[in-house]
Formats: structure tokens, C-alpha cells, sequence
């Protein structure tokens, strides 16, 4: 059997194959975690972005195998969840584009899409980290081309693809440390590999095998990872360029003629002049955004393509940070449904206690989300669209949600922008430095400062026996996480708190707020608060029913 040449019905099939058999092993997936925190969600994520693409596909089958790419793309990016969910509507954005004016392709066109998926998806991420799925589908992509310049058969290119997926998986624990040490892979590479198998099973005919019935034991497994082990990694780095500058660049054929626009060359050539780069460009215009210390040579550099336009140069070291703002948001009867506020500030947490809290801080929409389940992009854009402001912040509060919700940022139709908060108690920190009265760039900056002074604690338990950072963690103990990092450990959920917050207070410590989850009782906050005002009596201590679930505390130190 041989395949040489694929169009959009088969392409259609080889996408439904490739969710179907990443659908049927999402749990396997999910429960391959790096951290026994109760939180696995990556092959959840990497599901429903999936099958969002999927469905997509369904609803638009077409012989032009570009169009069938271009509702993959669509599907993908609104349903995106998480970062893996997000890398992984990046890999086939990328590809659909290398394809879009094509009707069939061949193998060389097939092995080229893979690998400008790859090029795609590391664009996407700031600071891409190897021994994930971006490694997964590099090595992959570069293979397809390789096997490509000599073989012609679709079906020999996909095998190759798939067995150096595999190998790449197995190579991800000499990349990533911590996933040498708890003797695991990366479960977002293996997410793509079922993907992959689904592909290649489509194209040569064959039934997949069924999912496992039974979950092997940790030291069989061949692939685990979880968000916050790779996510750890990316550190939000200190602005260090002085200039927030932003421009608009509207195209002119004079000028086009002399010099072609390219989006990519574009970005690479402005990314020289500083960071916090956002490039977004259609058939008319260029939006730019980047933090540089020579805003000039940015403009000059935009002016090769066309005349400048909606021009904006913040000094950053001048803004003000930290400004407070913690009245409680106008009800919303207190206004015409119809006028639109001049912001709005989408936030997302776990927990109705946590929700009331964001709502009582100035949040104008809570999405319900957090560890065990991720808003999708569309959800983020459709709460972007309901709080009705021509400016929107947005708090995603957790690592794996700050991906979809600078991609939401990106298609929003009113200007948006995302304040990375990883944790609940950022986000609240955050939300107190939002200044109504400022511009969105002295917003933007000082709630990001704002992230910087607060310290994040949780507790929550294990799910199974494991070994990390030194510590021997049995099922079902309780465990100390500082700033993404199990610290200690206990039988006792409050033994565990005090042992936390010993590590965490010191003598620049002010305020502990305390939001109680649905696992910790009145006598275990009695318990605590007790513990606090003995033996740090000079820190305010401030308890919110919090109602979230899996963490029985989470804490936030100034």
C-alpha cells in the first residue's frame, strides 16, 4: 500500500483518527504528573483543544485539502486550553498555513508543513523550554523533512514521524531534570504522539489498539509531565528596556514594492530593539507593541513598510506602581446595558469564596476555572466580549492558563492585554494595584510589579507515592507548595500550613491573607490562626472562605 499524493477528505479523517485516539487516552495522560498534586489536566487540555479543532473539520469537510487546514487552525485556536492545548493549536496553525492555497500535496509539502508547524509553535512561546512537546514535534518535523528528499510515500514519511516522536519522548528526561529524577517523560509530547498514531493509522487503514484499561505503574510508564514542572522553568523576566512604545504601521504599495512585507522578518528585525515584542498583521496594516530603550529606531524601522499611525511612547520608569484600588465594582444596573466601560477586568479562579473575593476587588467577570480545568481561549474571548470595555485586563491566576489568555488577548476585537499571574494571591495582588484613572501601559506595568511582592503558598495532598526534590511523599500526605515548589510535608493538613508558613514568613512579612478550601474545617483555621499570632504576633492575619476545592489553604504573604 502506498500513498503519494493527500487531499482534504483524507486529511479530514487522518485529524478525526488523531483526536479519537488522544480522546481515548486522555486519562492515561492526565494521570502521568510529574507533581502528585491532584491537578493532572495536560491530556484534558490537549483533548478538548483536539477535539475543538476536530469538530471544526467536520463541519467544513472539502476535497481542498488548504480548507479543511484552515478549519483545523480556526477550531484549534479557540479551543485551545492550556499551554500544551495552545502549543498544539500553534504546531497545526502552522501547518494549515503551509497549505492553504493547496488543493493536494505531496510528501515533500507534507514533511514541509510539519516542520513550519514547529517554527509556528516556538514564535509562540517566549522562552521555549526543550524536553516537552516543542522538542517532541521538532525532532519529528525534522525527520519528516529528512526522509522526504528520498522517499515519496506519505506513509513511510508519517511512520518515520512517529517512531522519532517516540524516540524524541524518551529522550525528554536528559533535557528536563525534573523529570530525570522522578524517572518520567513529558506527558505533552506523549499527547502528540497519540495524535500522531492517529494520523498515521488513518493513512495506512489499520485499527488503533484501545486504551489501556488500567493505569501502569509509575515506574513503567514511558511519558509524564505536568505544566507546573515545565512551566517552572519559564520565569516572567524583569523588564529591562525603558520605552513602552506602540505603533501601527498602515501598508503602502510604493513602499511594499521596494521592500515585500514578511511577518516573520518583520518580528525577528524588530525583536532586536527589546522585549515584550507583539507583532499582528493582516493585508492592510501592522500592529506593533515592544518595550525598547530606542523607540525612534523602532518607528524609523516600521516606516520602510508604510506611514505610521496611532503612535504611543511611555517612559516606563516614570509610571506609577502599586496605586490602590480596592472599591468594589459599580452594580451593574447602575449603568445602561449598552455603554461600554472605559475597562474591564476578567479574572479566573476555583472556588465561589475566591469568586466573591475578585468580584468584591473590582473583577468585572470570574471565569470558573483553575488546576483540574482550564478555560478554553473562546471562553476567555467571550468574557472579554460580555464585560463590554474598550480596554480589558485579563488575571489568568495560574501558569497554564496565561498562554490561552494572551491568545484570547490577540483576537480580541477591543484592545486586551494579559497581566501573567500565576497564582490567586498574585492576581489579587495585582487587581489592588489597577489604577481606573491610568493608561492601559501604566496599568499593564504596575500590575505586573505588583506580582512581585507577594509570596504564594498552598496545601493540598498526594495522590500517589512519589520522590521529588528530595522528599519521600506517600499517598494521601499533605503537602507544602511554595511559589510551585513542594517544600515539606505532613500526615496533618495544619502540621503541613505551619511548617509552610515557617519557611515562608520573615521579618519583612506584614499581611498573611489565609482563603480556606473546602477541605479545611473551622478547627483546622482555628488551629493555624492560633499558630500565627503566637509565633509571629507582629503579622496581620487575614482569613477568607475561600471554598476551593483540592487546596484545604492557600496563602499570600506581603
Amino acid at each position: 500500500m502506498s500513498t503519494k499524493v493527500l487531499d482534504g477528505k483524507q486529511f479530514a479523517r487522518m485529524i478525526l483518527q488523531g483526536a479519537n485516539h488522544l480522546s481515548a487516552n486522555a486519562k492515561l495522560v492526565d494521570a502521568l504528573n510529574v507533581f502528585p498534586v491532584p491537578d493532572g489536566d495536560t491530556g484534558t487540555n490537549m483533548n478538548l483543544s483536539m477535539t475543538s479543532g476536530a469538530k471544526e473539520v467536520k463541519n467544513n469537510v472539502n476535497s481542498h485539502i488548504g480548507k479543511v487546514g484552515t478549519a483545523l487552525s480556526k477550531g484549534l485556536l479557540m479551543g485551545a486550553r492550556g499551554n500544551s492545548g495552545v502549543i498544539l493549536s500553534q504546531l497545526f496553525r502552522g501547518f494549515s498555513k503551509a497549505i492553504e492555497q493547496k488543493e493536494t500535496i505531496n510528501g515533500k509539502e507534507f514533511a514541509a508543513a510539519f516542520d513550519i508547524g514547529v517554527a509556528t509553535a516556538y514564535k509562540a512561546v517566549m522562552k521555549p523550554v526543550e524536553g516537552t512537546i516543542l522538542t517532541v514535534a521538532k525532532d519529528a518535523g525534522k525527520k519528516a523533512v529528512a526522509v522526504a528528499e528520498t522517499e515519496d510515500d506519505l506513509i513511510v514519511i508519517m511512520e518515520a514521524i512517529v517512531k522519532e516522536a517516540k524516540a524524541s519522548l524518551n529522550r525528554t528526561p536528559d533535557l528536563l531534570p525534573v523529570l530525570k529524577e522522578v524517572g518520567v517523560v513529558d506527558s505533552g509530547g506523549q499527547g502528540l504522539v497519540f495524535v500522531y498514531e492517529g494520523f498515521l493509522a488513518e493513512l495506512k487503514g489499520e485499527d488503533l489498539p484501545e486504551a489501556p484499561q488500567s493505569l501502569p505503574k509509575m515506574d513503567e510508564l514511558v511519558s509524564a509531565e505536568h505544566h507546573k514542572s515545565v512551566q517552572s522553568h519559564m520565569n516572567t523576566e524583569d523588564i529591562v528596556y525603558g520605552y513602552c512604545t506602540e505603533f501601527m504601521v498602515k501598508f503602502e504599495d510604493e513602499k511594499l514594492s521596494k521592500q515585500p512585507f514578511k511577518e516573520e522578518k518583520f518580528r525577528q528585525d524588530l525583536s532586536k530593539y527589546g522585549d515584550s515584542l507583539l507583532v499582528i498583521a493582516d493585508d492592510e496594516l501592522v500592529k506593533v507593541h515592544i518595550h525598547s530603550e530606542q523607540p525612534g529606531d523602532c518607528l524609523t524601522y516600521g516606516q520602510r513598510y508604510g506611514s505610521l499611525i496611532n503612535m504611543k511612547i511611555e517612559n516606563m520608569r516614570q509610571q506609577h506602581t502599586n496605586l490602590l484600588f480596592d472599591e468594589p465594582a459599580p452594580a451593574p444596573a447602575a449603568k445602561k446595558p449598552e455603554e461600554q466601560k472605559e475597562y474591564g477586568i476578567v479574572t479566573v479562579s476555583m472556588g465561589s469564596g475566591i469568586a466573591d473575593l475578585f468580584k468584591s476587588l473590582g473583577a468585572h467577570a470570574v471565569i470558573e476555572g483553575g488546576q483540574t480545568m482550564n478555560p478554553s481561549t473562546e471562553d476567555i474571548v467571550k468574557a472579554i466580549k460580555d464585560v463590554n470595555a474598550k480596554k480589558v485586563i485579563i488575571l489568568p491566576n495560574n501558569k497554564n492558563i496565561v498562554m490561552a489568555a494572551e491568545q484570547a488577548a490577540q483576537v480580541s476585537e477591543v484592545e486586551a492585554i494579559v497581566v501573567p499571574s500565576k497564582t490567586v494571591p498574585q492576581g489579587m495582588s495585582a487587581l489592588l494595584a489597577f489604577n481606573p484613572g491610568a493608561e492601559i501601559s501604566e496599568n499593564e506595568q504596575s500590575m505586573k510589579d505588583a506580582l512581585q511582592h507577594v509570596k504564594t503558598g498552598q496545601i493540598t495532598f498526594a495522590v500517589r507515592d512519589t520522590s521529588i526534590d528530595g522528599l519521600e511523599i506517600a499517598k494521601d500526605d499533605f503537602m507544602g507548595i511554595e511559589e510551585g515548589k513542594i517544600v515539606v510535608k505532613s500526615k496533618d493538613k495544619v502540621q503541613a500550613a505551619t511548617d509552610l508558613l515557617a519557611k515562608m514568613i520573615d521579618e519583612d512579612s506584614e499581611i498573611l491573607t489565609v482563603l480556606k478550601g473546602e477541605d479545611a474545617s473551622q478547627e483546622d483555621v482555628d488551629r493555624l490562626v492560633s499558630f500565627v499570632e503566637e509565633q509571629y504576633g507582629e503579622v496581620e492575619i487575614e482569613v477568607h472562605d475561600g471554598k476551593q476545592p483540592l487546596y484545604a489553604f492557600i496563602f499570600a504573604i506581603e
